[in-house]
């Protein structure tokens, strides 16, 4: 090294940081972390810095501005006296800039689906979660501490990823004792978010981080538990439907079977299954063919025709009579009413 040279690396410096937003932890660099008395650090708006001189913080610098450096480093002596040692100094001052401003709507979510019992079908239910949060630097000393372990640089989306796992564990918890059922939980996002924010701000703080926010933004379930829920969906409005007539859902099933097969000319006798299909609609409709006029004994009341043509609409409606047979059968029940 030519003397002109070493002169040149003990001359006074300006250190910044022109960090991006992809940036959170970076070490400026130094290479025998040597720096030199007189030298210049400028703290940028947003931003922080951490002095670390022999293996202590001596200062964390949280406002932005221009600040002189003092150390035991003296321009020239030091690395004149050191030459034989590779000029390197035994006084050592690491400077670390840090990001102030919040990282927002950094993503998370279940890696794989949560597996619970739905309190309402009460069926194994698979569900998929995910969110976003935000989070800023509360405690530069204690991240660097607990978390950098002597790394020279931390990205935002490195340090987003180890958060967002962490999250992912807090939810499963949550969702566990929420104990929301299918047709609840979106309604329920917001609470949700809100209790793991309360939940999740000591974990932030322990790694000397603030949580500013944190959402909910959907959930997926899986195919397969659509596909189970919708069939109970079908059946519990066929049942309503079918008690709203005045029938049983077993009753209903029992005439779809009698028309499927009617309709399946390679099942059972079709004229067979027909005057089957008219014999379980005779006795469902019940007075339709045997009640009595207006001049019998026994006069149908209101509500019994009322529930006799939601009956007949219901046939109807599942295709067990047409819609002429709807309309003959409608005007019997008037007439006879």
């Amino acid at each position: 090294m030519g003397i002109k040279n070493l002169f040149h690396r003990q001359l006074s410096t300006v250190i910044q940081w022109a960090g991006d937003d992809g940036d959170f932890w970076y070490k400026y660099p130094s290479k025998h972390d040597e720096i030199i008395n007189a030298s210049k650090l400028i703290v940028a708006p947003g931003q922080g810095a951490v002095l670390v001189y022999e293996g202590e913080v001596v200062d964390v610098i949280e406002e932005a501005g221009s600040f002189n450096l003092k150390t035991d480093n003296h321009p020239f002596f030091t690395n004149l006296v050191r030459l034989r040692q590779g000029f390197e100094s035994e006084h050592k001052l690491k400077i670390y800039f840090f990001r102030k401003t919040q990282v927002l709507n950094q993503l998370w979510g279940t890696a794989a689906p949560v597996k619970l019992i739905d309190k309402q079908y009460r069926i194994p239910v698979e569900l998929g979660v995910n969110g976003n949060f935000s989070y800023r630097m509360a405690d530069a000393r204690l991240f660097l501490a607990g978390i950098t372990g002597g790394r020279e640089e931390y990205s935002t989306s490195e340090l987003s990823e180890v958060l967002a796992d962490r999250i992912v564990q807090n939810i499963i918890t949550e969702l566990h004792q929420a104990d929301y059922s299918y047709v609840q939980i979106d309604a329920h996002l917001d609470a949700m978010a809100g209790a793991l924010k309360q939940k999740l701000a000591p974990v932030f703080q322990q790694l000397g981080l603030e949580l500013a926010d944190f959402r909910i933004m959907g959930t997926q379930f899986d195919e397969a538990t659509r596909a189970r829920i919708g069939r109970i969906a079908d059946v519990t409005s066929d049942a309503q439907a079918a008690q709203g007539a005045g029938m049983t859902y077993a009753e209903l099933e029992k005439l779809r079977a009698l028309r499927d097969a009617a309709r399946n000319e390679g099942g059972l006798a079709g004229a067979g299954v027909q005057m089957g299909v008219g014999i379980e609609m005779g006795r469902q409709m019940g007075a339709v063919s045997g009640s009595a006029g207006r001049n019998g004994a026994a006069q149908t009341t209101d509500e019994e025709l009322a529930q006799r043509l939601r009956r007949l609409k219901l046939l109807l409606d599942e295709h067990v009579i047409t819609q002429d047979d709807y309309e003959q059968m409608k005007r019997q029940l008037l007439l006879k009413s």
